[in-house]
């Protein structure tokens, strides 16, 4: 059985949690108030479940979902990450995180910070433009009419596959936007982000974005 380590339980984790156990993954989640907080939402989602430390659901983690506000990306734990595909579901909201000058200047993207905190990981972008509630009511099965696209982008090959495979698993299909510096294309503000758009309407709007 998969281990999936989460790094962070608000709406997005605790989605993906659920949506993980429910496809015979184990989950391993964690925020920053500790474990003992997580009592209720383990409960619910059952055996396959439990709650830990950032560092010890980042060391457990085949692989590792980083769903956090931007502003607490350094307290990512580092060396348990190395080696390991990690994915990244932030997004900058300035309102939240407080300004980001390298993030207002365009010159970099927010899932390459994570990726350039975490060197000896492999970063992939995904579940980042679709709303925490759509995660788990809006899959249905490939080939079905209109099904529902998202975006991934990495570095690596292998992590845009995972994110691939599992985008799929959810019912959704994918679109690979290429390296991570292409990623601000489904970051906020973009025709492509939050909406829903089948896969050749996702790709048309990601053409669509400006920087």
């Amino acid at each position: 059985m998969t281990t999936v380590g989460i790094v962070g339980a608000g709406h997005i984790g605790s989605a993906l949690a659920k949506g993980l156990v429910d496809r015979g993954y184990r989950v391993v989640i964690s925020n920053s108030r500790g474990p003992d907080t997580l009592t209720d939402l383990v409960a619910e989602l059952g055996d396959n479940a439990t709650a830990a430390t950032s560092t010890d659901a980042a060391a457990a983690g085949d692989f590792v979902i980083v769903t956090i506000p931007l502003k607490a990306l350094d307290q990512v734990p580092v060396e348990p990450l190395a080696g390991k595909i990690v994915i990244d579901t932030n997004n900058y909201y300035w309102e939240r995180d407080g300004h980001i000058a390298v993030l207002d200047d365009k010159g970099a993207t927010v899932t390459g910070l994570l990726q350039a905190h975490l060197p000896d990981a492999k970063v992939a972008k995904g579940f980042n433009h679709i709303p925490a509630a759509s995660i788990l009511t809006d899959g249905v099965p490939a080939g079905t009419e209109g099904r529902r696209a998202l975006a991934t982008a990495s570095d690596f090959a292998e992590a845009a596959q995972l994110v691939t495979d599992l985008y799929d698993e959810f019912g959704f299909d994918a679109v690979n936007i290429g390296p991570l510096a292409d990623s601000w294309r489904v970051e906020r503000d973009q025709p492509a982000y939050r909406a829903l758009y089948t896969r050749d309407e996702l790709v048309a709007n990601l053409d669509l974005a400006v920087r």
